[in-house]
């Protein structure tokens, strides 16, 4: 599990440069995987024939969203270093909702791909997959034309949840996650996880904690949004929301806000999660790595 953290200002905050995105996630690749460098870590965990997609998360628009340029720097070297830039798809939902975030939709053969569910080259299945407490028809992006998936989330307060972060990104793989939202999202946020669609094809998790909403999330409030200027990456999908939930209880604290706990909406999901063998929640037993750029 690492931490990058940018040690200067970002000219702009909604649209941070891609140079500095690319050296803060090639560090944090790098410290993650203990590789010489971030492109020998890479080829570990994909093959060069594989589709990799970029699941984002656009529902905030251009306000509050996975940036393009985060994602767009992401795609690209993916796609440059591994096999070519038509192998990677940067997804959501809706095209409306890619566009309004800064997004330009792609389809075209020969370059990086982008479009939502909703195009008219993807959709959801049609037979619902069904598993534990989920019954759910899945976007053909991440049951059909991935091979392997990243999860380049916002770490975000939520409401119901807690917090919303690589985990709950998922929810925007389904066709009914408005089902899911009872007990705090719990247990439905990992078991959603632990259905094969995601969890045999999950390989990274990358919360974009350049701005964190922490208090009225998942909405846009900016009366309750810090730069903290972070990317968390970890191959742990649950320890990296601990670790996110952790960041938003320091700016919470720090804005004289009461705990998540004390709120009534502690994100129980994530001993869930611990609980099905998806990965670690407990922070003690998460070796966290603190790097500059």
């Amino acid at each position: 599990m690492v931490v990058v953290t940018y040690s200067r200002n970002f000219s702009d905050l909604t649209r941070p440069e891609p140079g500095i995105i690319l050296a803060m996630i090639k560090k944090g690749i790098q410290a993650l995987s203990g590789a010489a460098r971030a492109e020998e870590a890479l080829r570990q965990w994909f093959r060069p024939e594989e589709t990799i997609g970029l699941k984002v998360n656009t529902i905030g628009r251009r306000a509050l969203s996975t940036s393009p340029e985060t994602a767009l720097t992401l795609g690209l070297w993916l796609g440059q270093t591994l096999s070519r830039e038509e192998n990677i798809i940067i997804w959501d939902r809706t095209d409306e909702e890619l566009r309004e975030a800064g997004y330009k939709i792609s389809t075209s053969p020969g370059s990086l791909k982008i479009f939502g569910t909703d195009n008219r080259r993807a959709g959801y299945q049609s037979v619902p997959t069904a598993h534990r407490h989920l019954g759910s028809l899945f976007s053909r992006i991440q049951a059909d034309f991935i091979q392997a998936s990243i999860s380049l989330a916002l770490l975000k307060d939520h409401g119901l949840a807690g917090v919303t972060a690589g985990l709950k990104n998922y929810f925007g793989a389904i066709h009914n996650p408005n089902k899911y939202h009872d007990s705090n999202c719990n247990p439905y946020i990992a078991e959603l996880f632990e259905a094969e669609p995601i969890r045999q094809k999950h390989r990274l998790t990358i919360l974009d904690a350049l701005r964190v909403q922490y208090h009225r999330g998942p909405s846009y409030h900016p009366k309750w949004l810090a730069a903290s200027k972070k990317l968390v990456l970890s191959l742990d999908p649950v320890a990296a929301d601990s670790v996110g939930w952790k960041l938003i209880e320091e700016l919470r604290r720090q804005n004289g806000l009461p705990s998540l706990k004390e709120e009534g909406r502690e994100p129980g999901y994530l001993l869930t999660a611990e609980k099905l063998n998806l990965g670690q929640s407990r922070l003690e037993n998460i070796e966290i790595i603190e790097e500059e750029v």
